[in-house]
């Protein structure tokens, strides 16, 4: 799995159970960020814990165990963690119905599949 690396790159921490998303993530992403890629929610937190803050956090909202539900709550009620950048990705089409149920300042919520040159522009736009 990537790691964070020491570059003038920004870090984004990608949390997804679904190793073709992730991929997809990786393909599309790889070339202009650091990437750190974790396939559940409970590992992402572990990384965050030993003191990693990315630049921006992408994560699923459909995950076992620990959902992105309980991942968002997690990192929005952290003094440490709130103020990064997140992007949601959801399989749900009513953004409406997850805003309510997560009322947190969340950058973006991206309903799969999504375009990727949107997601692009939802990224820069978070990171500026």
């Amino acid at each position: 799995m990537p790691q964070a690396t020491n570059s003038n790159k920004k870090t984004i921490l990608l949390v997804d159970d679904e190793p073709s998303i992730l991929k997809l993530l990786e393909f599309i992403l790889k070339n202009d960020y650091e990437l750190v890629i974790r396939n559940n929610a409970f590992d992402a937190l572990n990384w965050l814990d030993l003191g990693n803050i990315p630049d921006l956090i992408i994560s699923d909202m459909e995950m076992p165990y620990f959902d992105g539900g309980d991942f968002v709550r997690a990192l929005k009620v952290s003094g440490f963690f709130r103020k990064i950048p997140l992007i949601v990705l959801t399989g749900s089409d009513s953004v409406e119905g997850l805003q309510k149920k997560l009322p947190y300042d969340i950058g973006a919520f991206v309903i799969k599949p999504f375009n990727p040159g949107q997601l692009k522009e939802k990224i820069t736009a978070l990171l500026q």
